[in-house]
């Protein structure tokens, strides 16, 4: 699903610069993919893809450890 119109960049686009580089920003997962934001619409979408994907590989290295487990 495209999630950023202005650069063309899909939501498999910021998961893959989130696994790839571990940014912990949405100006570096622009920077990763060699673009920077336009209007910004898509900021919000971005951080939400970013948690969701930070969250579940924290999840999955931990192994089951309590701050994986907690909400």
């Amino acid at each position: 699903m495209i999630v950023c119109s202005c650069n063309v960049l899909s939501d498999q686009d910021v998961r893959s610069a989130v696994e790839a580089e571990r940014t912990h920003s949405i100006s570096q997962v622009y920077g990763c993919l060699g673009c920077s934001a336009q209007c910004g619409r898509c900021a919000r979408t971005i951080r939400r893809i970013m948690d969701e994907s930070l969250g579940s590989t924290h999840a999955a290295s931990c192994n089951g450890c309590a701050r994986s487990l907690q909400p």
